[in-house]
């Protein structure tokens, strides 16, 4: 998941935009049309509810959950859910299986067992040690036909890719039906479409060195898009732009300090090596991977993103800076 990447909302009276509450984040929109916003209010409303119904961990009627307990028999699938699932085994992939979409019983076993504004909630001792993923690998789709499986006992979350999944398609269906330029911002996972405005759409990066604990800069959103303080912002005019942070969604349990980014091959949360990582792409998708990866990967993470040339941000918890790919300094 990632941090509030929160937005300087330009002055310009040709932009519109809306802030509500999503998939236990904020959801922003931005667009170019002012008399377009209510449509534009309904896609994205739209697409929000369906991918929650479709992935959701933690609702019982979701798809995903459908799959959960299944008990390792293949079921059908909708053509959206087959999406999610197929960039979530994308995303594993492409990063040698650090996000891997089966940390399910792992995000369980330490305490992420319902929506985040409960878990934060009571400091009671974990009831199991933490558990490694089940490995990617080991989940089936036939895209064709439209089923999945995964093995009994073993449990999918989407969570590292389905919102910015749903970013992407949100601002291109706004785009494309609406003949505007747009952006979708659901909790720090941007997705741009369309024209942008002249300069490119300005975005303030969340260093992520003062988070709280229970996430509370996910609400934060005054008169001015929420940027706090001297912000470093940039500007975007295609693809997407993530931020992930092991300080958003954080939380204690019997006096471990645990986060929701986590190892595969432990279950454990990663090393906070990096407050923050921002990073831009083609996609809102594979910004979000690569800066979820790079938390997993600490101190290896700069050579690895500068091999990929994509441009990034990483604050150390300490406030200091290193940025790769051309990142504007």
């Amino acid at each position: 998941m990632s941090a509030a990447i929160t937005l300087n909302r330009p002055a310009a009276p040709t932009i519109a935009g809306w802030t509500t509450k999503a998939l236990g984040t904020f959801a922003s929109l931005l667009v170019t049309r002012p008399d377009a916003l209510s449509a534009a209010q309904e896609i994205l409303s739209a697409e929000l509810a369906a991918i929650d119904l479709a992935c959701s961990r933690f609702r019982p009627d979701s798809e995903l959950s459908a799959l959960n307990r299944a008990g390792g028999r293949a079921i059908p699938v909708s053509p959206l859910f087959a999406l999610a699932l197929e960039v979530a085994l994308w995303a594993a992939e492409a990063t040698g299986g650090d996000v891997d979409p089966t940390c399910g019983r792992s995000l369980l076993s330490i305490g992420y067992d319902r929506d985040y504004a409960e878990v934060v909630v009571g400091d009671a001792a974990l009831a199991e040690p933490p558990t490694p993923a089940a490995g990617w690998w080991r989940v089936e789709l036939d895209a064709a036909k439209l089923t999945a499986r995964v093995p009994d006992g073993a449990m999918v979350d989407l969570g590292a890719t389905a919102k910015a999944l749903a970013a992407d398609i949100a601002a291109s269906a706004i785009a494309d039906r609406l003949c505007c330029g747009a952006l979708v911002n659901l909790g720090g996972d941007i997705a741009v479409a369309g024209i942008a405005p002249e300069g490119g759409w300005r975005i303030g990066i969340d260093d992520g060195v003062t988070a709280t604990a229970n996430g509370g800069r996910d609400a934060d959103h005054g008169d001015n898009g929420g940027c706090q303080g001297a912000a470093p912002v940039v500007s975007i005019a295609a693809g997407g732009l993530a931020t992930s942070s092991p300080g958003v969604r954080s939380w204690r349990r019997g006096g471990l300090a645990l986060h929701h980014i986590l190892v595969p091959s432990t279950g454990r949360p990663a090393e906070v090596c990096w407050a923050a990582v921002s990073v831009a792409a083609a996609t809102c998708v594979d910004a979000n991977t690569a800066s979820t990866a790079a938390v997993i990967r600490g101190r290896s993470a700069p050579g690895w993103l500068a091999e990929l040339r994509l441009p990034a941000r990483l604050a150390r918890p300490d406030g200091s800076v290193l940025t790769t790919g051309g990142w504007p300094s």
